[in-house]
């Protein structure tokens, strides 16, 4: 088991290669629980990212205790936020798709385009904060300490919220929108 110390010190000098060494050992044993609690692999990859960020600022800002070994830590932080996340799905109600609905589908699916230039409608009405984060993150690819520097964040886990909340208003409106299609 490494120490917390050691931990730091590796993460402060080679960054890239130690959270790369965690993911490779963690992620599978993530997704696999992701995946066998309803999630896919995609919720799996988010739901790391946010334990790995975690993991990465209490280590750097010395509040982290472990008691078992990193990759114990981020499944459990990653079952966490997991179980919160199908909690908040759980909240939200979804509409049923019946068979008129599957009628309409491939009308739906030749639409396609045009939800994709809503989607950017949507992108648009958030606001231009939320749109400079999130296309920071997902288009320019941009790490979240860059992105917390450059919006004056105060800290990494202040922009990964704000990427969070973000991203469920986009998703909220899209729900909206596709709600709104198969109510036609």
């Amino acid at each position: 088991m490494e120490t917390t110390a050691s931990l730091r010190h590796a993460l402060l000098t080679d960054r890239h290669r130690t959270l790369t060494g965690l993911y490779q050992r963690t992620f599978p044993m993530v997704r696999r629980h992701v995946q066998q609690h309803g999630g896919s692999a995609q919720d799996a990859k988010d739901v790391f990212q946010d334990a790995l960020v975690i993991f990465y600022e209490k280590a750097v800002g010395e509040t982290l205790v472990l008691s078992a070994s990193v990759s114990t830590y981020l499944v459990g932080v990653s079952r966490n936020l997991w179980r919160r996340e199908l909690a908040r799905r759980r909240q939200q109600p979804l509409t049923g798709l019946t068979e008129e609905h599957a009628e309409r589908l491939p009308e739906l699916e030749s639409a396609e385009t045009s939800a994709a230039l809503s989607v950017l409608d949507y992108v648009e009405q958030l606001g231009e904060r939320c749109k400079s984060v999130l296309l920071a993150f997902y288009y320019f690819q941009q790490p979240l300490e860059q992105i917390a520097r450059t919006h004056d964040y105060r800290s990494v886990r202040s922009a990964t919220v704000q990427k969070f909340k973000c991203l469920e208003r986009l998703r909220a409106a899209v729900r909206t929108l596709f709600a709104h299609d198969f109510a036609r």
